[in-house]
């Protein structure tokens, strides 16, 4: 049955979480937001708001009992809340099971190995002066990839070791992971969803391209610039990796395309993600209302793009602005066809700071690469001057 009565609780109230009521509300479906800042994205449109931490077992607990859906923006929350709340009858998706898996890096990994889908080889550490040991005995060679196991997200927890002078200066702290760097023709993402009923369905591929300095995605283009057999490889890797780890919901998995043709699976994130914010503009099913779909276990939609082509660029706060936001340049990037804009009401802007997301859709990808590269020109995220 259709019903728009049952409550759905996110944990998190981000960008994430906004985009998510905003879409369930085309449905009437009520969604109630678990946050630590009263003024989080989130809490400007769902239907109720509870400030609290979501790592936070009480707080999770608490806030779960009175809802019938529990879903999250973020992995970093308390699983043994879920997993409790999953006793007492509520649907959880994604299972705490999974989300335990995936929110470690190094036991993420792991679940890849023992189900044998291609990664980067790796090898876990307990700390950086392990990490360091294993370089000064040679068994690992520069350059390689160094990341810390949890609580890395926008592009922090990673770190690019190339030179000696990399392994005094960038070295993390920590439980960790190593990993071959990969030489690599594209970095590629491909949204899966899954609804409780097995079905399983895959958004194109998508090409990422990240911000030198920050380690963010500064664009992504759809479709990928790969093979059409390359492409239907990324895409039955996503529905191979979303079944092995028997969830619900959406799961990004991110992914390289290495020079010999090879696909390596980088890590996934069992949520909406930001290689799908285009499919609000450019995809018959955006991303946002697929994961409510499976979370509520409907048919899922088709993601098949409408457009051409689809470029889509993060709004990073500007290097040496910060304070209250202003948005510079706007007013003339809407006068561009098919420029779509999406500020996430985050009040202060800080260098780097995710602000919004901007879709530019063009019959072609050329199309679109051209307006794309005016607005990357002209919008500025910066901060009110006195």
């Amino acid at each position: 049955m259709f019903s728009t009565t049952r409550k759905i609780g996110i944990l998190g109230g981000g960008q994430l979480g906004k985009m998510l009521c905003l879409s369930a509300a085309n449905w009437d479906f009520k969604t109630y937001i678990l946050d630590p800042t009263p003024g989080c994205p989130a809490s400007q449109v769902c239907t109720g708001f509870t400030q609290g931490d979501f790592n936070n077992y009480n707080d999770v607990l608490e806030f779960g009992k009175d809802k019938d859906i529990i879903t999250i923006e973020i992995e970093h929350v308390n699983t043994e809340a879920l997993r409790e709340l999953e006793r007492m009858g509520k649907t959880v998706h994604p299972s705490p099971a999974a989300l335990e898996t995936i929110k470690d890096k190094g036991t993420q990994k792991l679940f890849y190995q023992s189900h044998d889908i291609p990664t980067a080889p790796f090898e876990l550490f307990d700390n950086e002066q392990a990490l360091l040991q294993a370089v000064t005995e040679g068994r690992w060679k520069l350059p390689f990839v160094q990341k810390t196991r949890t609580a890395g997200y926008d592009g922090k927890g990673v770190a690019v070791l190339r030179t000696p002078a990399d392994l005094e200066k960038k070295l993390l702290t920590g439980p960790c992971i190593a990993e071959e760097l990969a030489d690599m023709q594209a970095e590629i993402a491909v949204i899966a969803a899954r609804n409780e009923r097995g079905e399983v369905s895959v958004f194109p591929a998508v090409e990422m391209d990240f911000h030198p300095e920050a380690n963010l995605v500064e664009f992504l283009l759809c479709p990928a610039r790969i093979s059409p057999l390359q492409e239907a490889e990324a895409q039955a890797l996503a529905e191979r990796v979303i079944r092995s780890f028997d969830c619900c919901g959406l799961l990004a998995v991110e992914m390289f395309l290495t020079r010999s043709g090879e696909i390596w699976v980088n890590e996934s994130a069992p949520r909406p993600h930001n290689s799908g914010h285009h499919t609000i503009d450019s995809a018959i099913t955006s991303q946002f209302q697929q994961h409510i779909r499976a979370i509520t276990n409907l048919p899922l939609g088709s993601g098949e793009q409408v457009t051409g082509a689809a470029v889509m660029l993060n709004l990073l706060g500007e290097e040496g602005h910060k304070g209250p936001v202003v948005y510079r340049g706007a007013e003339e990037c809407l006068a561009l066809e098919g420029v779509h804009i999406h500020l996430y009401g985050k009040a202060l802007t800080s260098p780097f700071r995710k602000m919004g997301h901007v879709t530019i859709t063009g019959a072609d990808t050329e199309t679109a690469i051209k307006k794309a590269d005016l607005v990357k020109k002209w919008l500025k995220v910066e901060a009110v001057r006195d």
